[in-house]
């Protein structure tokens, strides 16, 4: 895999890690899969604390998902940069239709756990080209899961694969993470992704300027350290964990924005 398909290993490791503690996210798939394609993680991509933070965003992605599917249940899932994640198994909701979309090889390691059925289907995806996003399932409305992606497309490309989406789908609920500009800056020398060889990265300080010309617009800003789950942490890891990504600093680096059309 590439530097940026290797990063999936990050949050993997994260869920199985908790799922293995029995904290904030049920994930045996994580367990399983990282028993046998998990590699030696350095630096902060092995630390306790972006396991308990990477699994807490899974969470919540989970749980809005399970909220979306609720107020639409004919909607179609597109779970965009899926990685090896299970979220297709954790959700509660039954879907009609739902498609796990990512790289040729990152679909070809899934193809190992996870098999297709007739509401399960799986599909290579490059978010940069957007004449791939043509080839998706047609349906009247989409929820679109993309998490951990949007900071390795520019402003440009995002504008573009959002456009190809509105053009194609007549209702889009959306959840997606950012680095603000600020975070972007601060990574270059303290983020997980570098310990797996990732560089470049993009961020975005004012969410609709990037789809102005667009019928997307945000709706709501998510945390992504919820009280109740940080609650699930015990004594002394709960206490940091709050120092380390609940205050200012940590909201001016990373966000979580619900859009739709």
């Amino acid at each position: 895999m590439n530097e940026v398909n290797k990063t999936l290993f990050i949050p993997l490791y994260g869920k199985s890690k908790v799922s293995k503690e029995k904290i904030i996210l049920d994930d045996p798939m994580a367990e399983k899969i990282w028993t046998q394609e998990g590699f030696e993680l350095s630096g902060k991509s092995k630390t306790k604390w972006l396991a308990y933070n990477m699994s807490m965003r899974a969470r919540i992605f989970d749980d809005w998902t399970d909220s979306m599917l609720q107020k639409d249940s004919d909607a179609l899932v597109l779970h965009i940069g899926c990685g090896l994640d299970s979220r297709c198994k954790r959700v509660k909701q039954a879907y009609k239709k739902w498609v796990d979309c990512d790289f040729p090889d990152v679909i070809e390691a899934r193809k190992k756990y996870y098999p297709e059925n007739e509401n399960y289907k799986m599909q290579t995806l490059d978010a940069s080209d957007v004449l791939q996003v043509k080839n998706l399932p047609d349906a009247k409305s989409a929820i679109i899961v993309f998490e951990g992606i949007s900071m390795y497309l520019s402003h440009e490309q995002l504008h573009n694969f959002f456009g190809a989406l509105e053009e194609k789908y007549s209702s889009l609920h959306i959840l997606m993470d950012v680095y603000t500009e600020f975070g972007v800056r601060a990574s270059k020398y303290k983020n997980p992704v570098n310990d797996v060889g990732v560089t470049k990265l993009y961020g975005i300080d004012d969410i609709d300027a990037v789809f102005a010309d667009l019928k997307i617009h945000s709706v709501v800003e998510h945390s992504l350290t919820p009280p109740e789950l940080i609650a699930q942490l015990k004594g002394t890891d709960r206490f940091i964990f709050k120092l380390l990504f609940t205050g200012r600093l940590y909201h001016k680096i990373y966000r979580l924005f619900e859009l739709e059309k």
